[in-house]
């Protein structure tokens, strides 16, 4: 599919809002403008979508014009005609299937004249009327039935740079593409002036010629507008290889200059013009019919303008954040935290009694990622989904989000991890597939969640100051990127492109939100309890069994060789994989002291935060990850997470050594 409009009416716009997170950028036959090429997803279909360089109409081709509609032709099998050019096809691309036509809604006249110049192709079309949200601030009202009638083909209402439209412009055009080898192509309703198409028959019977066909290979109706209408690419042509219908052509010419009232040129492109002109008349009036509620459009101004949108998105971030940092934290005060208060006084010595609380404990970590942060934040996702929220924050951060090699949805989801990794990761499965979904899930697990963001704020706060706490914090989204880049290596498969759909606004109802947020809940009962409480009874008899010492033991490479740390805090990492919070109690018990700065000094303090801070989230999340990517990929994200956890933290305490060396 091809992409075609005049310089300025919002081409650009619509490919960048479809375009996958890799494009590739050619020059048709090595010169003029290069083209933009990506694979798109429209529903079950992957299409090739390809951006010209703007085309203001074949009237007078200057030479990148003329490139472009030889790609329109021929593609990269040029006819015998231009076998002797200097500049052939460089690469492979095929001639497109259909034209995507943008046309500018405020300067519809002239581009209505330009679609008149692109009928001749005989190629299957469909417009894209761009621009409409200024077409209704000028009251311009555009009857959009109508032109889609007198055009003969599909015309779709669309904003470009807010993505509103063009789902349905790629649905639309894909059914335009699937219908075009079994129907016959509508007839515009408005022709060529019968005057002149007298005028071109004794032209046309030189187009028609079987020898003319096979050697320009180009419709009938475009070689005669060509002939009659320029001295340049195509009378040129036929001049050197037939030069005796050449001389035909000049003399059927000379007829029509005679018999017309303007030269034969003049009077075909004032004919488009006046015919471009009746069909403006016919479909626009002024009118306020229409026209969006204006709380709409100050929404849309918030959540999707090039320029202000950020400010909306900001808006909805800080709205999760909230959610996160207060609601949240709220309800695990209330809740949670008194279950593992009224729980921390019971401390069995038997097995049986071991057996019991290790099962206890799963509970209460389930209910420490339910009733906080999974309730409230997918309540929180669905709502902003079904309020159509979600999908223009989407549209707005999907071109920063193709740095990581993914698309905008994922956004959300990102943002929800730095509350609890698992209801993330729920989130990520309900707007991600394929290769999208396995690097988003992989790349949530390095986010701090809230748990983490505790110990880093409590730890970091007390002992590394203000500057250190916001250094670990942002260390998050510079590992965040250098992991994306390394999982494009691992998953080098590009992702296609997406058209983000923009739906209507719209007040979510109780009975969707509660329905959805179950849906996309309920795994967590199936899925997390059985790991959480299995992970809590292997880790209480090991403590019960004195196996702590062995622990150590074997975790004395990480610890004490790599890490530099106390060989007693193997143990307190190795049980942080049930919850971060318990890592750090252990750590007190570990080292026999609530003030940590008398046994490590600030190398090892800021080590131990950072390996925390990427090191394996918890068990709960495994288990969503176990669901989502399977046992292979499940086992790479532990592995992916020990591995960068041990990275970071020695790129972390090497140079402060050595600057506490050096000092």
């Amino acid at each position: 599919m091809a992409i075609v409009g005049r310089t300025g009416s919002g081409k650009t716009s619509i490919f960048r809002a479809a375009a996958s997170t890799s494009t590739r950028h050619e020059r048709l036959a090595g010169i003029g403008a290069a083209y933009e090429e990506c694979l798109v997803e429209v529903g079950i279909d992957q299409i090739s979508l390809v951006a010209l360089p703007a085309i203001d109409g074949f009237h007078h081709l200057d030479e990148d014009s003329r490139v472009t509609l030889k790609y329109l032709l021929w593609g990269d099998r040029w006819p015998a005609i231009a076998e002797h050019e200097a500049h052939q096809p460089e690469g492979a691309f095929a001639a497109p299937d259909v034209l995507l036509v943008v046309m500018d809604a405020t300067a519809l006249e002239r581009d209505l004249e330009f679609a008149l110049e692109l009928m001749p192709l005989g190629r299957p079309m469909v417009f894209a009327l761009n621009r409409m949200d200024e077409a209704r601030a000028r009251r311009r009202f555009i009857n959009v039935r109508a032109l889609s009638a007198k055009l003969g083909a599909p015309v779709v209402p669309t904003v470009a740079h807010m993505g509103i439209g063009l789902a349905d412009l790629f649905t639309a055009t894909v059914r335009v593409a699937r219908e075009a080898g079994s129907t016959h192509l509508q007839s515009p309703a408005c022709p060529t002036s019968l005057h002149i198409e007298a005028q071109l028959r004794a032209i046309g019977d030189i187009a028609r010629q079987p020898d003319i066909v096979a050697a320009f290979a180009v419709p009938e109706a475009l070689l005669t507008q060509q002939l009659a209408e320029n001295d340049d690419y195509f009378a040129q042509e036929l001049e050197a290889h037939f030069p005796g219908q050449y001389a035909a052509l000049l003399t059927a010419r000379a007829a029509a200059d005679a018999a017309l009232p303007r030269p034969l040129a003049d009077e075909i492109h004032a004919d488009r013009h006046h015919r471009a002109a009746l069909c403006y008349e016919a479909v626009t009036r002024p009118s306020q019919e229409g026209a969006q509620p204006r709380w709409q459009l100050w929404a849309d101004d918030l959540f999707l303008h090039p320029r202000w949108g950020f400010v909306g998105t900001l808006a909805v971030f800080a709205l999760v954040l909230f959610f996160v940092f207060e609601v949240s934290a709220f309800l695990d005060r209330l809740t949670v935290a008194r279950m593992i208060a009224w729980a921390e006084p019971w401390q069995p010595i038997d097995l049986a009694g071991v057996l019991v609380r290790a099962v206890l404990d799963g509970f209460i970590g389930l209910a420490g990622i339910v009733i906080p942060y999974m309730i409230p934040l997918v309540l929180l996702l669905v709502w902003l989904e079904e309020s159509g929220i979600m999908h223009r924050v989407a549209f707005v951060v999907d071109r920063g989000f193709h740095r990581l090699g993914l698309h905008g949805g994922v956004a959300l989801p990102f943002l929800m991890g730095l509350g609890c990794n698992v209801p993330a990761l729920a989130a990520t499965a309900a707007v991600t597939h394929g290769r999208d979904r396995t690097v988003a899930s992989l790349l949530i697990t390095f986010l701090p969640c809230s748990a983490r963001s505790a110990i880093i704020l409590a730890v970091g706060g007390k002992y590394l100051g203000g500057f250190g706490v916001f250094g670990l914090f942002m260390l998050a989204p510079v590992v965040v990127s250098l992991v994306g880049k390394l999982l494009k290596r691992r998953y080098p498969e590009t992702t296609p492109g997406m058209i983000q759909e923009i739906p209507a606004y719209a007040v979510p109802t109780l009975r969707a939100l509660l329905a959805n947020t179950w849906e996309r809940s309920r795994d967590i009962v199936t899925i997390v309890l059985p790991l959480l409480v299995a992970g809590s009874v292997v880790l209480a008899l090991l403590g019960h069994y004195g196996a702590d010492a062995w622990i150590n033991l074997a975790l004395t490479p990480v610890t004490g060789w790599w890490l530099g740390l106390p060989v007693v805090l193997g143990v307190p990492i190795l049980f942080g994989v049930l919850r971060k919070e318990l890592s750090l109690l252990m750590v007190f018990q570990a080292l026999g002291t609530q003030e940590l700065a008398t046994v490590l000094d600030t190398t090892q303090i800021a080590t131990f935060l950072v390996f925390l801070i990427f090191y394996v989230p918890c068990v709960s999340t495994f288990a969503m990850m176990l669901k989502l990517l399977g046992r292979r990929d499940a086992l790479y994200s532990v592995m992916l997470s020990i591995g960068v956890a041990l990275v970071v933290a020695a790129a972390v305490r090497w140079p402060l050594e050595l600057a506490s060396w050096v000092l």
